[in-house]
């Protein structure tokens, strides 16, 4: 019995460490900078990096990724207003000042690399400060 505890932890921190590494690639891709145009200080993406991480743990996000433009991207385990909302809603209690972009299936489609994800804009999602008044 001790065993199969044993071995359901280790599956599951593996799983976790195979995830958060879409936000260990995307901050690297962002790092070496094959552009030339961060939007934000690079010390910023070690803060959003630390962001990516904890958003990956959250129930609803099977994926996470650093955005160029300083927001989050995740893909939703559940893609319905319910599972969506509370996403949102922890995400937002937790960082008040950032944004959360969610991946549509057609940016899914459409956008293969870290590349083209970290390029997607999350001006299109509204920010946890404007969502909690703050702005």
């Amino acid at each position: 019995m001790k065993q199969l505890a044993f071995i359901a932890v280790l599956l599951t921190l593996g799983v976790h460490a195979a995830r958060a590494d879409s936000c260990d690639k995307s901050r690297n891709y962002l790092l070496s900078d094959p552009d030339g145009d961060l939007t934000v200080p690079p010390t910023t993406y070690d803060d959003l990096f630390k962001k990516c991480l904890a958003t990956i743990a959250m129930t609803n996000v099977k994926d996470a990724y650093i955005l160029k433009d300083g927001g989050i991207a995740v893909v939703p385990k559940q893609d319905s207003v319910a599972a969506t909302a509370a996403t949102l809603s922890q995400f937002c209690e937790t960082y008040p000042r950032a944004t959360l972009h969610f991946l549509t299936a057609k940016e899914r489609v459409r956008v293969k690399s870290i590349e083209g994800i970290v390029k997607i804009s999350s001006t299109s999602s509204t920010s946890c400060q404007k969502i909690k008044g703050l702005s």
